[in-house]
């Protein structure tokens, strides 16, 4: 929904805010949350799953359960305990939780305790990208190589949350297998299907979300329980059972409310939410991304992020670095893929449809090394903007630019 406001509004920059005074004809677009469901949520999910039931796998002797690691907002220690139970009904004997790395670092040992919470008591182990094995090739000929401890399991069930992704249309699913206990080699691969146009935010036809799919039903993942969480991390809903249908039911509860159909405006304010969600412009450039759509061809968009620890990853900063222009970031990455050098390319691709202005408290030249003007100030940004596109220019606001998608009417 876009509604037009009469005060001011706070942007989320840092650990504080910034303020945008309101210009007639102004809307800003909102999402629209859901309250926080039951305390029984979970439990009723896996009593009303969706495809398939944990009862179906009654008999097994072992079980693998998913779960994401450090840097997801997944509650994995809401998750647990009445999964674990439901599984324990089963009598299945040799029941293990794994943190599913993916390529990210590994944990350490308080970190473990943090995500587990009061499930300590079961046997846990991290994802180890180099011990795995390999069960095929998906029809883009990404080869499903996992973890051999999940393979050689009876039952694999995923956990995680469902949220928009970047170039996997939605996180959850079938992720937590592809990249989660996968071989480096399986996830690069799978990874370079981010080139392609499709492989957008709220795209559930992303290549990388069907390749993930593909690999995750040659691996044989057999149940999933996911969550839906509002802007406050309550959970508004959960979801179980098969890893395609269950994960579309979430998926749908995020549209419901966070996609907002709009008109296009010549300007848009995007906010990556403040501290953590623009520690980093790696992080943040997920609002711009959100906002891209809200945009004119041609029109200007201002990302406010504080980016007060820089840039967030080498391999972007390098690619940055290295790029003589826009043009030829994007011409890089159509051929040749380094994980970290694609945040940069998506930066260099939007800064040649849209202006790009940043508001954050990045090095002027390290701002313009990323394809963007930079300004002290928001509104130095609206001064910019304004001589860029016109004082009578229509301007749409996201304050929520981290989690509201943008499609145009």
């Amino acid at each position: 929904m876009t509604n037009k406001f009469n005060d001011m509004i706070r942007l989320g920059y840092g650990q504080g805010f910034l303020e945008l005074t309101n210009a007639e004809g102004t809307e800003i677009v909102k999402e629209e949350e859901l309250s926080a469901a039951p305390s029984n949520e979970i439990a009723r999910s896996l009593d009303e799953p969706i495809g398939r039931s944990l009862d179906d796998f009654a008999g097994c002797r072992s079980a693998m359960i998913l779960v994401s690691d450090i840097t997801r907002p997944a509650p994995s220690h809401l998750m647990l305990p009445p999964l674990i139970e439901r599984l324990k009904s089963l009598d299945i004997a040799d029941l293990k939780i794994v943190f599913a790395l993916g390529t990210h670092r590994k944990m350490t040992s308080v970190e473990e305790r943090l995500l587990l919470r009061d499930c300590t008591s079961v046997p846990y182990m991290q994802h180890d990208s180099k011990r795995c094995v390999f069960l095929g090739e998906t029809k883009n000929e990404t080869p499903v190589e996992i973890l051999d401890a999940v393979a050689s399991s009876d039952l694999i069930v995923a956990t995680g949350n469902i949220e928009y992704h970047y170039y996997a249309g939605y996180s959850g699913g079938a992720k937590a297998v592809l990249p989660g206990v996968s071989s480096e080699r399986s996830v690069i691969k799978n990874h370079k299907l981010m080139r392609d146009p499709r492989s957008t935010t709220g795209r559930l036809d992303s290549p990388v979300r069907k390749d993930m799919e593909e690999a995750a039903g040659i691996v044989g993942l057999d149940f999933m329980l996911n969550v839906v969480q509002n802007g406050r991390n309550e959970i508004v809903q959960a979801v179980a059972g098969d890893f395609v249908s269950a994960h579309r039911s979430g998926a749908a509860t995020v549209d419901r409310m966070y996609r907002r159909p709009v008109r296009q405006a010549e300007i848009v304010v995007t906010s990556a939410g403040g501290r953590p969600k623009d520690l980093n412009l790696f992080q943040a450039q997920k609002a711009l991304d959100n906002a891209k759509n809200a945009a004119l061809p041609g029109g200007t968009i201002i990302l406010v992020a504080e980016c007060s620890e820089g840039l967030g990853h080498p391999v972007f900063e390098r690619w940055a670095e290295k790029a003589t222009c826009a043009e030829d970031c994007w011409e890089r990455f159509g051929r040749e893929y380094e994980f970290g050098g694609h945040k940069a390319a998506f930066l260099a691709r939007e800064s040649m449809v849209h202006h790009l202005i940043l508001v954050s408290a990045l090095k002027k030249e390290t701002a313009e090394m990323c394809f963007f003007t930079p300004a002290k100030s928001l509104e130095e940004a609206l001064k910019i903007a304004r001589e860029r596109q016109g004082r009578d220019a229509r301007m749409l606001v996201m304050p929520h630019g981290n989690l509201t998608l943008a499609v145009a009417k």
